[in-house]
């Protein structure tokens, strides 16, 4: 299993080391759903306004084979944050996991129309 670069950069904030460490730790579980992730950007950052309930936002932004994942969360804790951000990307990894192999072990038949009958 590979392990996809993850990028973690911090908007209108000071990123610590245990910050990356929190956010590096979270992403490896999300690894196990897909192993073929290309890279991951997270984004940290700090509003200013008035209204503290969603005063720190994080964002994550998985790049893999076909469309891309992206994922944001407000709350007022920075931590909670991301706690509520890589459930909610887990959830999407599994659902599409789920879908493709739905997929693959059962094809839809194919109309063929006109051309599928013998004259």
């Amino acid at each position: 299993m590979s392990i996809a670069p993850v990028v973690v950069t911090g908007v209108h904030m000071d990123l610590t080391d245990a910050l990356k460490d929190t956010v590096c730790a979270k992403v490896e579980r999300l690894m196990r759903h897909n192993p073929r992730i290309i890279r991951v950007h997270v984004e940290l950052v700090y509003n200013r306004s008035r209204d503290h309930s969603r005063e720190f936002a994080a964002q994550i932004r998985l790049e893999l084979a076909g469309p891309d994942i992206v994922v944001r969360e407000e709350s007022e804790d920075l931590y909670k944050s991301i706690d509520i951000l890589i459930d909610k990307v887990d959830r999407q990894l599994r659902r599409r996991h789920r879908l493709e192999k739905e997929k693959r072990n059962h094809p839809k038949p194919t109309d063929l129309g006109d051309l599928g009958r013998a004259a």
